[in-house]
Parts: C-alpha cells; sequence; structure tokens
C-alpha cells in the first residue's frame, strides 16, 4: 500500500470531529454524549458563542459544527455565515429550539448544510448529523415540501414582509409571537433588555407597525402561519 493510500485508510477510518456550538451546558453535555455514543462520531471540542467557535475552528479543525442559532451576542446564523466565507469546505448544521418553519430556509441560504429542531427524537438529529457529514443536506420531510412548493411557486413565501428583518430581529418577533416579553427574550438570548427593546423598536419601524400590542398581534399571526 502506497503512503497515499495509507493517509486516506487511516483518514476514513478516524472518527468524524465535531464542534458544538450551544451556550445551554446542560444541552451540550447531553448533546455530546449522545455523539460520542454513536460509531464513527466524536466531539471534539464545545463553544458557547461566536467567539469561542472561532478560537476553536482555528484550533480543532472539526469535520462538522452543530451551531444553534440562539447564542449570547451574535446570532448563530453569523456564525454560520462566518463559516462558509472562511472555511468553505466545513459543514454546519443548525441546531435550535426555534421550528423549522422560522429560520430554516434562513440557515440554508447562510450556508448550512442542514436544520435540526432540537424537540426532534435522538435518531432524527444523529441521522441529519450523518447526511451533512456525507455531503448531503438535512431538512425535515415537512420543510422539504414546503420549500419545493415555494420553489414552484417562485419562491413568493420568502418574500413576505419579515424578510427585511435581520437574523436576531427575526429571532425575536419569533420569540414574541410565541407570547415572550422582553426579559424573557432577553434571558432566552443571553443579551440586554434594552438590546431588546432597541430590536422591538427596529422591528416595528421595518414593519410599519405603530404600537406594541399591534407588533404583539403580527408576530402572534405570523408565527402561526408558518405552523
Amino acid at each position: 500500500m502506497s503512503k497515499v493510500e495509507t493517509e486516506e485508510a487511516r483518514a476514513a477510518a478516524r472518527p468524524a470531529r465535531i464542534l458544538i456550538v450551544d451556550d445551554h451546558p446542560v444541552f451540550r453535555l447531553g448533546l455530546a454524549r449522545m455523539l460520542d455514543g454513536e460509531e464513527g462520531l466524536a466531539v471534539c471540542g464545545e463553544a458557547r458563542s461566536v467567539e469561542e467557535a472561532g478560537a476553536s475552528l482555528d484550533e480543532l479543525a472539526p469535520d462538522l459544527v452543530v451551531v444553534d442559532i440562539s447564542l449570547p451576542g451574535a446570532s448563530g446564523l453569523e456564525l454560520v455565515k462566518g463559516i462558509k466565507e472562511r472555511w468553505p469546505e466545513l459543514p454546519a448544521l443548525v441546531l435550535s429550539m426555534h421550528d423549522e418553519a422560522l429560520f430554516a430556509s434562513r440557515a440554508l441560504r447562510a450556508g448550512a448544510r442542514g436544520y435540526v429542531n432540537k424537540q426532534e427524537p435522538v435518531e432524527e438529529m444523529v441521522a441529519a448529523v450523518r447526511t451533512v457529514l456525507s455531503g448531503g443536506t438535512y431538512l425535515s420531510p415537512r420543510m422539504r415540501s414546503r420549500l419545493e412548493a415555494g420553489g414552484r411557486r417562485g419562491g413568493r413565501e420568502l418574500e413576505a414582509p419579515v424578510e427585511c428583518l435581520s437574523d436576531r430581529e427575526l429571532e425575536v418577533f419569533g420569540l414574541i409571537g410565541e407570547g415572550l416579553g422582553t426579559r424573557e427574550i432577553a434571558d432566552r438570548l443571553g443579551i440586554a433588555v434594552k438590546t431588546v427593546e432597541t430590536y422591538r423598536e427596529h422591528i416595528k419601524d421595518k414593519l410599519a407597525l405603530e404600537s406594541a400590542p399591534e407588533l404583539a398581534r403580527r408576530a402572534v399571526a405570523w408565527v402561526l402561519a408558518q405552523g
């Protein structure tokens, strides 16, 4: 066996290295244990923010990055965009508490290779990881059908007014629609209350809404429509 063939065989036998980026330590621990228990998979590191993830990517050189959307400071989608720009061959899988109808298309446009909800069964999470590692794109059958239907209609569903919102603004908008108050949103996203208030004002301006109750009604209606 040649030296090249030997190196290729070693690479094939090596477990796929996965970096987990999530700001909830209990969830990170559970996910790491689950993936480490799977044949051919190994968690090489963990990070709780976009900043920590950047340092870990340089140091650990993973084969896959599993990214939560809701991170303190910058959104996980900003990390995905950075990965796509700096490490274009490194796949990212977005794993989030948000319903995929809210963010899956944005995750794919940011450069992610898949989107899976944290509430999915363990088998689905593992399937998503293996699909992305093998070069595929993972979406639930429901979301795949939704995007295909949108494509047949020329993508008009992606042109809704909420598309003018930034990724973080859409995240806040969705949480408002789920009934969370300003303090709860701040705690959920790990940001200051004043920052949430600023996002709320930006959302109202962009959607031409006059008041907080109008914002809440619009957000609830939008979230329900995504279901």
